[in-house]
């Protein structure tokens, strides 16, 4: 497994529109079903990456404590799964019950939504404001599998503190690390 890091989309971004299965509800969702009243998070995530293993209990933990206060979660698997067959929509529903993700797990079959997002690696963490603007993107926090730091989600709660305050949210920005998205190969 190599590590990746995120591309880094350009803040004040318009966050790219998009329908895609939701593999719980096993209906289609758009961006527009999924954005809250204060802003939107949406994360590209899998099943099978160790650095998202690591950060899943945070993320769910961010969004029960955000969820209620205004903002739209969403998780998004963009992985071949001929390549990866464990992030198969059939696994995203397992693992979306077994960690009880409070938010859509979406399945990006042909892989354009990630492509529109310039999404590069899992886990990576796109904040929208109340506008759909881009407003941070990068890691969740500084831990890393082993590293001995503790995942507290910190970047991503700034950042939704400031859109709650009305602060502007920081600009030197991290990008996030993980495991490459696994592109099909046509």
């Amino acid at each position: 497994m190599s590590l990746t890091s995120s591309t880094m989309l350009e803040l004040g971004t318009k966050a790219p529109d998009f329908k895609l299965l939701d593999t719980v509800s096993n209906t289609a969702l758009s961006l527009n079903d999924l954005r809250g009243s204060k802003g939107t998070v949406i994360m590209f995530v899998c099943n099978h990456c160790p650095y998202v293993k690591h950060v899943n209990a945070e993320i769910v933990r961010l969004a029960n404590d955000y969820r209620v206060l205004g903002f739209g979660f969403v998780a998004i698997s963009s992985n071949d799964v001929k390549a990866h067959p464990e992030d198969s929509p059939k696994y995203m529903f397992k693992i979306a019950r077994e960690l009880n993700y409070p938010f859509p797990y979406l399945y990006d079959e042909n892989q354009e939504v990630a492509r529109a997002y310039n999404a590069a690696c899992t886990p990576d963490f796109y904040v929208f404001d109340e506008t759909l603007e881009l407003v941070y993107r990068g890691q969740l926090d500084d831990s890393r599998p082993k590293n001995g730091i503790p995942t507290s989600g910190r970047y991503i709660r700034e950042a939704l503190d400031a859109l709650l305050n009305n602060r502007t949210v920081l600009k030197n920005q991290k990008p996030s690390m993980g495991c490459s998205i696994k592109w099909r190969k046509f």
